[in-house]
């Protein structure tokens, strides 16, 4: 049957249009939603430039400009303050009531999108000081952060759905991006592609409407101009049949700086004592700048000198390695900041590094051509999403549309090649950490009541889609009668009856944005370590006849038993 699965209505079947509508309420909500990120990420960028020009005393130009003219020890002693700055605020935000503060991805996919307002704009605040300090992380985190903040206090005062208040924080995120970068289009997609992995049609409208918003009310603050300066240049036979053998080249590295960057972020300090770890780690880093001082602050002039072709190969190669290593060592330190920029700058000194060796074979394009190539591919590969890489790219530049031949030969062939060796991107690493171990299905258990935990049942993650709890059960053939979701931890979070598909809840307006932590109902499991007989009352009161058995200190589910088996004999 046309538009089904399994007997299942799809999001956008036409039929099921009465899912696809926004009220005159949410549409409201998306304007005050695209107003409070653009006035939000204007306020944070000037707060940036006052702390860029206060730390290396500087009045215009080029951050790295003012970092050069600074003396040696200005740069070790500002870093090193900036250590203490980030060590005190994530301290102090951590000791704080609330949760989620910053995670933006993992709330809207795990969490619905709701977090804790004022600690995200907090946490944003301490991103754009220390990077304008110097951290070597991206400036995108604090407007998204801030943009996320917004819609999820709107959709909390109106009480939206978990649908609703998915999409409408992903539509924040997206706007303080497009805001702080003048890329309304981008922006959108960002929205969409990336943070809600879909580009279902109904849902374009209100993420182009918040993002467009944002942008020109951050006009009033920020220049409207392009991010990045090239020139017009012409495609070569020599730029293409680059771009063919540099897309594969350009994924593989991609999914390296993708591992780099989960690695890292496991290596954030949870305990007080080692919330210090930001001193050494950035204090080494103003030491470093001796040496480099390309690798102080997100990356953004060193690819303003690739372009404009002032970066030799010997320091192309150092800065190529440098750069990630040190982005990675930010974030694992626990400081706050954003990975966008910084894997365009990778992306660029690769691209700019391979491109001038593959000159000297064959020379005739211009080496700038390879950087703006080798930064669309590095970034559709590490953000698993090629459509908003390019297109962020391409407004970034505003001219680069005449490389475009060239791009989508290195994109597509960056893309395929890192999702074959791994699904993961740079904003998706914890969730599909969760989804992995949601895949796994768990080992045998023997309880503290007599009989055999049945292993018969089916486990997703939270974090899962719509359409991937449909496929599910449809791949069942009508044989599962529930799904046992997991959250990022792997912990038993619910399940997913059958009959919430059969019925969808009408509250929710927009399927396509659903997951299965909206999907699924709370269920009280069973103690591992209960005697036999309270088990047994338990499992007799339960309407569905089965119940799952849990490990009582981590929540890890351990199987499930069924009245029938031989507990309930």
């Amino acid at each position: 049957m046309a538009g089904t699965l399994g007997g299942f209505a799809l999001p956008n079947d036409p039929a099921h249009h009465r899912f696809a509508g926004f009220s005159p309420r949410f549409w409201a909500l998306v304007v005050l939603t695209g107003i409070g990120a653009g006035l939000g990420a204007g306020a944070l960028m000037k707060l940036l430039q006052v702390v860029e020009h206060l730390c290396y005393s500087y009045q215009s130009g080029m951050f790295l400009d003012g970092v050069e003219h600074a003396p040696v020890s200005r740069r070790a002693i500002v870093m090193a303050i900036a250590g203490v700055v980030t060590a005190a605020g994530v301290f102090l935000l951590k000791r704080s009531p609330g949760s989620g503060a910053g995670e933006v991805n993992e709330r809207i996919w795990f969490h619905s999108g709701l977090i804790s307002e004022w600690k995200t704009v907090a946490q944003a605040m301490l991103s754009v000081t220390i990077i304008g300090m110097g951290t070597s992380l991206g400036r995108e985190s604090a407007p998204k952060q801030t943009g996320a903040a917004i819609a999820s206090w709107l959709s909390r005062r109106v009480k939206l759905s978990s649908a609703e208040s998915r999409l409408l924080v992903a539509c924040g995120t997206g706007a303080g991006m497009g805001a702080v970068y003048d890329v309304p289009l981008g922006g959108a997609l960002f929205s969409l592609e990336v943070l809600l992995g879909t580009l279902a049609l109904p849902l374009i409208p209100p993420a182009l409407a918040s993002s467009v918003i944002a942008t020109v009310i951050a006009w009033t603050m920020l220049p409207d101009q392009p991010t990045y300066t090239i020139g017009d240049y012409s495609v070569t036979a020599s730029q293409l049949i680059w771009s063919v053998g540099f897309g594969p080249v350009a994924g593989l590295a991609s999914v390296l700086w993708i591992r780099s960057v989960v690695f890292a972020e496991g290596l954030r300090p949870k305990r007080s004592i080692a919330m210090a770890l930001p001193v050494p780690v950035l204090g080494g880093l103003g030491v470093l700048s001796a040496f480099y001082p390309q690798l102080l602050g997100n990356g953004k002039d060193v690819v303003d000198l690739a372009l404009s072709a002032r970066l030799g190969l010997p320091l192309l190669l150092a800065l190529m390695i440098l750069k990630p290593l040190v982005t990675a060592a930010c974030l694992g330190s626990g400081a706050p900041g954003g990975l966008f920029t910084p894997t365009i700058t990778f992306g660029a000194l690769l691209g700019g590094l391979l491109g001038q060796a593959w000159s000297l074979f064959w020379p005739g394009a211009a080496p700038e051509n390879y950087v703006v190539i080798g930064a669309s591919a590095v970034l559709a590969a590490s953000m698993q999403s090629p459509i908003a890489a390019v297109v962020l790219l391409i407004e970034l530049t505003r001219h680069s549309a005449v490389l475009l031949a060239p791009i989508l030969f290195a994109v597509a062939g960056a893309a395929v090649t890192a999702r074959r060796l791994d699904p993961r991107s740079i904003y998706s690493g914890r969730i599909h950490t969760g989804k992995r171990a949601a895949a796994t299905k768990p080992l045998g258990f023997s309880p503290a009541f007599d009989y055999r935990v049945g292993q018969g049942f089916e486990v997703i993650s939270a974090a899962a889609s719509y359409p991937e709890v449909l496929e599910r059960f449809a791949r069942a053939g009508g044989q599962l009668n529930c799904l046992y979701v997991l959250d990022d931890q792997a912990r038993l979070a619910g399940r997913i009856p059958v009959q919430a598909l059969a019925n969808p809840n009408p509250l929710t307006p927009v399927l396509s944005t659903a997951a299965a932590c909206d999907l699924m109902v709370r269920t009280e499991p069973l103690d591992a370590r209960l005697p036999e007989a309270e088990a047994l009352v338990g499992l007799n009161r339960e309407p569905s006849g089965e119940l799952p058995v849990v490990d009582p200190d981590s929540r890890e589910l351990l199987g499930v038993v069924k009245r029938g088996s031989a507990l309930a004999d």
